[in-house]
């Protein structure tokens, strides 16, 4: 089977940058995954793809040595499953509020003994190699994501889950739990204490701290505080930005 990039990084004590497509078409996830980042997350949540259409989004991402992920719509094991089998590198769940959700969450990415995912990797056999089944619960990922004051209450008890390899924080979500004034303003003391819980929650745990940072310069303060999977674009944000831009330069040169 093919490696897991991202856990050689993790290993030598790199951050792995990530970004986000949330764009229904194979050909800017191409576009996007040939920029060079580490990983890049099909987001089947709020993303506005399909099932067919993240198949095809993950042929094309497998053109390069970018590592795929999927931030599926719930936890559910139906979902986790066809995402694992149609080649995603690793899992992504929404709304992990306490140890049993986490535990289903992670049976549902491995096979037995380690959990209950079902048998049929139709295309993850023909992309990662004939040994998928042997190899995938060594490489395949699976992060909680921390979005809700329920999950800071119980964050010792889903690190502390079996199998689980990370925790990744929705900073907009759990600033909305949280009845914080703005969502994702990173410099809220309350936020940056939940931020601090759930990078020593990993730490402990052994466990890999991941957040989504919203825009590009946050990446080097979020790596300095223990995070090591940072996800510092959106596509449909890069493209709303520079359809903005290439508009004024146009405007101000007819002036």
């Amino acid at each position: 089977m093919r490696t897991n990039r991202l856990r050689h990084l993790w290993t030598d004590g790199k951050t792995a940058v990530n970004a986000w497509l949330t764009i229904p078409s194979a050909w800017t996830a191409e576009v996007m995954a040939h920029a060079g980042f580490d990983a890049v997350t099909i987001d089947m949540q709020h993303g506005l793809m399909d099932y067919q259409t993240s198949l095809a989004i993950l042929q094309s991402i497998s053109a390069t040595g970018v590592v795929p992920l999927v931030r599926v719509p719930w936890n559910d094991p139906a979902a986790i499953m066809r995402a694992l089998d149609a080649g995603a590198y690793g899992i992504i769940c929404p709304m992990i509020n306490n140890r049993k959700e986490a535990e289903a969450f992670v049976g549902a990415c491995r096979y037995a003994p380690g959990g209950y995912r079902s048998y049929g990797p139709t295309r993850a056999v023909l992309s990662a190699g004939e040994d998928y089944v042997a190899r995938a619960n060594d490489e395949v990922l699976a992060f909680a994501m921390i979005e809700t004051a329920e999950a800071l209450r119980h964050i010792e008890e889903i690190a502390a889950t079996r199998g689980l390899d990370g925790l990744y924080v929705g900073p907009f979500d759990l600033s909305m739990s949280l009845g914080l004034a703005a969502l994702a303003d990173f410099d809220d003391p309350a936020l940056r204490r939940a931020l601090i819980a759930v990078v020593d929650a990993a730490a402990r745990n052994r466990l890999v701290a991941g957040i989504h940072a919203d825009k590009p310069g946050n990446a080097a303060r979020f790596s300095e505080g223990g995070f090591r999977l940072i996800t510092t674009v959106n596509d449909t944000a890069l493209l709303r930005a520079a359809a903005r831009d290439a508009l004024g330069l146009a405007r101000n040169s007819l002036g």
